[in-house]
């Protein structure tokens, strides 16, 4: 149940005296949008039909009284609709109170009722459902990252992607993750040791672009105190605190030779070495490594080592990029929608039909993670709670106004992708690194990503 349609919430209230619901109607129509009914049928029908948040329930009615109102609270109890009922009754006995309460009544009130009265009763009412709806995300969220992740989609792409995570996640070998920037990645890492036999024990997960050479091997490996300058203590290595457990290593394709050497090392005898260490000792863990590179071109071509390939390449997962699922896209923002505004304290919002279908439209190069930054742009900068084509980011109106035809002309003799793509980005670091006058940080804020991303790009394009 959401707050849908207006940005006041809604409140029904049924009772027999007109006076008294045009009264109310009156004096709290700035505050709440207020519907009338006289009997449980109209109850019944603004619950399942316009979305309510408090019904103000009035007794007796001619169609029923406590016994009824006590089957209207026992059939809410039993779905998932979350309309809060507070109850005013003529009859002063507490017999009636009690049992209504018991069966779940929010309040109960003896009539008759100043309106000022029935608006503290309203605010305190919308205050505890928004907390219920928050609270009922985060349980959410909870079980569906027992359950693959934030891995969300309803397509066969997705579903063939989380069979194969149930199915790997049962296996001890290596898996690699392939897929383009912002697909999700770690999510799957993440889905394969909390499904695995090794879900109680450590995920350890390293970005192998963020660091330079040195700091990385001593990063991975760990050291030995006195082992180089300024190590005046023994530190484990991200290896070792993986043990048992499981490692991620995220653009891996990034590792110097000397690096991918001493941790093909260490895949083949399970043993690690501390830097300045002289003995080694066992290590159990299993790799999940990811990248969005060709590897099998940079094995060819000797930049990537072709046994280690072999090592890490055992079983590959491809994560399709959003634009092979845009059924999917509907789903995703319904979700972020909902974790954003539960997570601002604004009401729930819906999405326009033409905005919809322009997000649709759009080709989301940065994928999963592009959406969810759009997302969470119009949830914070709009105060309407319908999203309609104007809340959205210009760039992604106009992209999605071109469609997807006619953009680009292939020459007969075709292009390399990958070649293309390489010099694309690179151009636009270059660019960006000259207007922000070399400041990797600037030029990591005009491109939208973060440093790490910034310091890989310059050392992939030796900027």
């Amino acid at each position: 149940m959401t707050l849908a349609g207006t940005s006041n919430p809604k409140v029904a209230v049924i009772d027999t005296d007109e006076a008294f619901r045009s009264r109310i109607a009156a004096d709290l129509g700035d505050e709440f949008e207020i519907l009338e009914g006289d009997d449980f049928e109209a109850a019944y029908h603004h619950i399942q039909e316009s979305g309510l948040d408090v019904l103000l329930l009035g007794l007796p009615l001619p169609s029923g009284g406590v016994r009824e109102c006590i089957q209207l609270l026992s059939r809410l109890a039993e779905s998932e609709i979350d309309t809060l009922v507070i109850v005013l009754n003529e009859d002063n006995n507490k017999a009636p109170a009690l049992k209504l309460i018991e069966a779940g009544c929010y309040d109960y009130f003896v009539k008759p009722v100043d309106t000022d009265v029935v608006r503290a009763l309203m605010r305190r009412a919308i205050k505890k459902l928004h907390i219920q709806r928050e609270n009922r995300i985060l349980r959410e969220e909870v079980s569906r990252k027992q359950f693959g992740g934030d891995l969300i989609g309803s397509t066969d792409s997705m579903r063939d992607l989380l069979e194969t995570i149930r199915r790997m996640a049962r296996a001890s070998t290596s898996v690699i993750i392939r897929g383009e920037s912002g697909t999700g990645k770690e999510l799957v890492a993440r889905a394969l040791h909390e499904q695995g036999p090794r879900r109680t024990k450590p995920f350890v997960s390293v970005n192998c672009a963020a660091l330079p050479e040195t700091l990385m091997e001593a990063e991975l490996f760990g050291y030995e105190r006195g082992a180089f300058t300024g190590a005046v203590a023994m530190k484990e290595g991200r290896i070792e605190l993986a043990n048992h457990g499981t490692l991620f290593l995220d653009e891996i394709a990034t590792l110097t030779p000397a690096l991918q050497s001493k941790l093909l090392r260490v895949l083949e005898d399970h043993a690690l070495l501390r830097l300045g260490g002289k003995k080694s000792f066992k290590v159990d863990f299993r790799l999940v490594s990811a990248t969005n590179e060709d590897l099998e071109e940079m094995a060819k071509t000797g930049r990537f080592r072709e046994d280690l390939y072999y090592r890490i390449h055992v079983v590959p997962i491809f994560i399709p990029p959003l634009r092979e699922r845009v059924d999917d896209i509907p789903l995703l923002i319904d979700y972020f929608v909902s974790v954003y505004c539960a997570a601002n304290r604004t009401p729930a919002k819906r999405i326009a039909e033409d905005a919809l279908q322009a997000l649709k439209r759009y080709a989301w190069p940065g994928n999963v993670r592009e959406l969810q930054n759009v997302v969470q742009r119009f949830v914070l900068m709009t105060d309407a709670d319908m999203i309609n084509l104007k809340d959205l980011p210009s760039d992604v109106v106009q992209a999605a106004g071109k469609g997807g035809k006619g953009r680009f002309r292939l020459p007969a003799s075709g292009i390399k992708l990958n070649e293309e793509l390489d010099a694309f980005e690179r151009q636009w670091v270059e660019t960006a690194l000259a207007q922000a006058d070399q400041v990797k940080s600037e030029a990591a804020r005009l491109l939208g990503v973060d440093r790490n991303r910034i310091n890989y790009l310059c050392r992939k394009y030796d900027l």
